[in-house]
């Protein structure tokens, strides 16, 4: 997936457990987890602030764009209908 996660970056800076960033967002360690290795299809914009306030940053500080490799990937932009229809 051309979006990388690196809350991990985030927790080993303020020395914080995935349990305890779990609790004070409030969000199981289990969606947590799913979240931090990049295993989730979407994000919330409620917790991506909640983690962004509980970790003092940015949005961009925990994720950010990857391209894929290789004209082949078809990671080319997506018709405009497509997105209006993204929710």
């Amino acid at each position: 997936m051309p979006i990388a996660v690196d809350i991990d970056v985030m927790l080993a800076k303020r020395k914080m457990s995935v349990g305890e960033l779990a609790e004070r967002v409030g969000i199981t360690p289990a969606n947590l987890a799913v979240l931090k290795n990049g295993r989730a299809k979407a994000v919330r914009f409620t917790t991506l602030a909640a983690l962004c306030e509980v970790l003092d940053c940015q949005p961009g500080d925990l994720l950010r764009f990857e391209p894929e490799a290789g004209p082949e990937s078809g990671s080319g932009p997506r018709p405009r209908a497509a997105l209006e229809g993204a929710g």
